[in-house]
């Protein structure tokens, strides 16, 4: 069985040998693809150990500044998180989750992130995902560590590419053009939100809630490429029938 074609992505990293954990839980489910944003110490030692035999995947892991850099030209990505928000995001269970990331792996670049051991992902980064995946621990004590939850995922992820439901093929429906990648959809978002601050339909005092509100909209409508472009076209259209803000006060 060829590797699963699903980036694994860890956000802060504060202890190698989490690291070194996660290389492992992914070479031993037939993953490969790791990124690290802002580590906090790596190489290490302690990865290396704790990796136990799972080298490769460290030597060929990817070091980034950003979530940005990390996931700009993947069409799909899922976050893991362990808290509810205020805000209710799409969320799936690992099975459901793991079905649809081997589905869209087979045409699309796809990951999975991971947030900070202690605090998880960021309300900031959880944007840029296009669903949330919860793992359902016990309730009374749901505390699972960084590289457990890779190992609970990935996990999902082989059973996922071994044994392919009968509903897969209605996963990914068909289109013309790919999906938009997630620097494609940043620049959509920049670019709607710029407009809506010069229309004045957004309160730059109280933007948050909206913001996350479109978010939310246009991640479950999948954009493709072709799509974008044509919002853009519109946001477009619309910057020029508008005048520029007066700068008096």
């Amino acid at each position: 069985m060829p590797d699963i074609a699903v980036r694994i992505v860890l956000c802060e990293p504060t202890h190698p040998g989490n690291i070194g954990a996660s290389a492992r839980a992914m070479k031993t489910m037939g993953l490969s693809e790791l990124v690290l944003v802002a580590p906090k110490l790596f190489p290490s030692a302690d990865a290396t150990a704790r990796a136990s035999g799972a080298d490769d995947v460290l030597e060929s892991a990817q070091i980034v500044a950003t979530l940005a850099e990390a996931i700009d030209d993947c069409a799909y990505v899922v976050g893991a998180s362990a808290r509810l928000r205020s805000l209710d995001w799409p969320t799936m269970t690992p099975r459901v989750c793991a079905a649809e990331l081997v589905a869209r792996s087979r045409t699309d670049k796809v990951a999975i992130v991971f947030g900070p051991e202690h605090s998880g992902l960021d309300n900031e980064a959880l944007a840029r995902c296009q669903t949330l995946v919860n793992i359902p621990a016990n309730p009374a004590y749901s505390s699972l560590n960084l590289a457990m939850a890779v190992q609970v995922l990935c996990y999902e992820l082989r059973v996922a590419g071994i044994e392919p439901g009968d509903d897969d093929a209605r996963l990914i429906e068909q289109r013309d053009a790919p999906l938009a990648t997630s620097a494609e959809l940043e620049g959509f978002h920049a670019h709607l939100e710029a407009v809506m601050l010069r229309s004045g339909f957004l309160n730059p005092d109280h933007p948050k809630l909206l913001k996350r509100r479109l978010r939310r909209l246009f991640n479950r409508a999948c954009l493709d490429q072709t799509e974008v472009n044509i919002l853009r076209g519109l946001l477009a259209a619309v910057e020029r029938s508008v005048p520029e803000p007066s700068q008096d006060r």
